[in-house]
């Protein structure tokens, strides 16, 4: 199946040819980006458009295989030079600013790429997503790449001044409609999105697949005690705090319940799930598929174990409302009864992990929040984990 390009991947790329452009006064037709994956991305430049002080040009977004709504829209990036920024004062020609602190300098360096959404790209209104309110949802990576790319220009040039990136998908207000960003509360657009920079095929046949034959291959180097987790998120977490690399984990993405399943069919004896609250909390509710497409009842779920634990009414309102489970837990730490509330979880969880096993095997779980850090682990968890 062919691999497609994330609108961070298309905003990076349009943001350096609109860069190039702008600085060089030549025109771009072409341009190539390196992504976070490691993988070349070359693509076309559509619409450019110039002005006195400003370039704009777009990509037009091909996400290869994937069903993404986003395909075939075209990603612009606007790079204009910054009207009210003071040359003199950045280059440290003022002998005043010529003895600011390092760390001062160094913010001033940050700020050289100013990036915001345009038309079609979505605001964030409520907390807990990876962009604070009142900014555009334009995620960290695909910010970083930006910044990157367009910074390679700005030394290309020896360009030493800011640079305003804004970044627009026209008709992205339309199409955000059928994505989950409303209810985020993600409001006029699109979020730019990827990690990796490039779009994967979901297909659900190849990736079980995939599973299998991993798990297959450790069950050929003579293990029995194996450890899952749904993807990378919590690497850090997991190093600091147990020493484990999170990248030896078989990936099991959202099919946790076909995979315990092939980890049975293969007999393996142990098994460790390791996940963040934001998926493994639908487990509390027997959920076996975490795709946001099969079910979505994270907070409805974290509403039910509050009520256990006699949260007041408002916080249980203020649940529901939440974007992220991270974002409500912390009505749960309000009331200080996040002890009460995560083993009212880790039961339910522990429960139907067992109940899919079917004495088939030993099952555990270790649940975290990158926020919050470790937040459950049913009995024998850590056991389980330092055998693996």
């Amino acid at each position: 199946m062919r691999y497609g390009f994330t609108t961070g991947s298309c905003s990076a790329a349009a943001a350096k040819a609109a860069a190039f452009m702008l600085l060089s006064g030549s025109e771009k037709k072409n341009i190539a980006i390196e992504t976070p994956k490691g993988i070349l991305f070359e693509t076309e430049i559509l619409g450019i458009e110039r002005g006195k002080d400003y370039v704009s040009c777009g990509v037009k977004k091909d996400g290869g295989d994937d069903p993404d709504v986003t395909t075939g829209s075209v990603v612009y990036a606007k790079v204009s030079f910054d009207e009210e920024f003071d040359p003199e004062a950045f280059c440290g020609l003022d002998p005043k600013l010529e003895k600011e602190q390092s760390s001062d300098k160094r913010k001033r360096e940050e700020d050289l790429v100013r990036i915001d959404g345009g038309i079609g790209v979505g605001r964030v209104t409520l907390p807990g997503l990876d962009q604070p309110v009142g900014k555009a949802a334009i995620n960290h990576v695909p910010r970083e790449m930006i910044e990157k790319e367009v910074k390679e220009v700005m030394r290309l040039f020896d360009w030493e001044r800011p640079l305003n990136v804004v970044i627009s998908i026209p008709g992205g207000e339309e199409i955000a409609k059928k994505t989950f960003n409303p209810r985020l509360g993600i409001v006029g657009g699109l979020s730019v999105l990827g990690t990796s920079g490039i779009v994967e095929p979901m297909s659900k046949q190849a990736l079980i697949d995939t599973i299998k034959t991993e798990l297959k291959q450790r069950k050929a180097l003579g293990q029995d005690t194996v450890v899952i987790a749904p993807g990378n998120y919590g690497v850090d977490f997991m190093k600091e705090t147990y020493g484990y690399d999170l990248d030896k984990a078989v990936k099991c993405s959202n099919f946790i319940g076909e995979t315990l399943d092939l980890c049975a069919e293969l007999s393996f004896k142990n098994v460790l799930l390791v996940g963040h609250i934001g998926k493994l909390i639908k487990l509390s509710g027997g959920i076996m598929n975490t795709h946001s497409h099969e079910a979505d009842c994270r907070m409805e779920l974290m509403v039910a174990a509050g009520i256990k634990c006699d949260l007041s009414r408002e916080h249980l309102l203020q649940i529901l409302d939440s974007v992220s489970t991270d974002a409500a837990f912390q009505f749960v730490k309000e009331e200080g009864k996040e002890a009460e509330f995560m083993q009212i979880v880790m039961k339910q969880i522990d429960y139907y992990l067992k109940k899919k096993a079917d004495e088939r095997f030993e099952i555990r779980c270790i649940v975290f929040s990158n926020v919050y850090g470790l937040m459950g682990m049913t009995d024998g968890a850590e056991e389980l984990l330092n055998r693996a």
